[in-house]
């Protein structure tokens, strides 16, 4: 994905989407899908060590005024963690998902979201997210969440479907934050990826 994303759904065009070290026909996913006039059209960054995103959310995502709607918080949760998994060669399905909400979020302030995986037993993965206010680093809320490997016939159809592929320019990069475990690179210090 990329910054330029609501513009193009907006416009209708049809273009390729990238996630860092990945890329993938437009889609309509609520979270990440660039097609999805209303979503949250999420620019994640991901790698084989985890996903990350940062965001400011609109009023329009809000439960009581000015805080953000606990079920969109979930769903953020659920993409970052979801999407650590695409690094590990798979993709999954949430079968399970806890969330702890620690502080508000309000709508209108910049925060961070991230996941990675914890656990890899196969057909079962376990991923850990968490989202931070972005300017204090205050944790706001995590998440723990049990996704199910596609199997290869299933896998097979995603991949066709979506074209996911690895991008020939993406090179990992070295992890200095330490919020994401390995090789996450942190755009958001550095400008790049926007």
């Amino acid at each position: 994905m990329t910054s330029e994303a609501p513009a193009r759904a907006a416009s209708g065009a049809k273009r390729r989407s990238s996630l860092a070290g990945y890329q993938f026909e437009p889609h309509r996913c609520f979270a990440c899908g660039e097609l999805n006039e209303h979503g949250l059209q999420l620019v994640l960054h991901a790698d084989e060590t985890g996903c990350w995103t940062e965001l400011t959310l609109d009023e329009r995502f809000q439960g009581w005024e000015s805080v953000a709607h606990g079920g969109i918080v979930a769903t953020i949760l659920d993409e970052v963690m979801a999407w650590s998994v695409i690094g590990r060669g798979t993709w999954g399905v949430t079968a399970r998902m806890c969330i702890a909400f620690r502080r508000p979020i309000e709508t209108g302030r910049p925060i961070r979201a991230e996941g990675r995986v914890v656990q890899d037993r196969r057909r079962i993965i376990l991923s850990a997210g968490q989202v931070l206010d972005a300017a204090t680093r205050e944790v706001l809320a995590t998440g723990e969440g049990t996704y199910m490997a596609a199997p290869p016939d299933r896998l097979a159809v995603l991949q066709a479907r979506y074209k996911l592929r690895a991008s020939e320019a993406h090179e990992p990069h070295a992890d200095t934050t330490g919020r994401v475990a390995g090789s996450v690179q942190d755009t958001a210090s550095t400008g790049a990826g926007r």
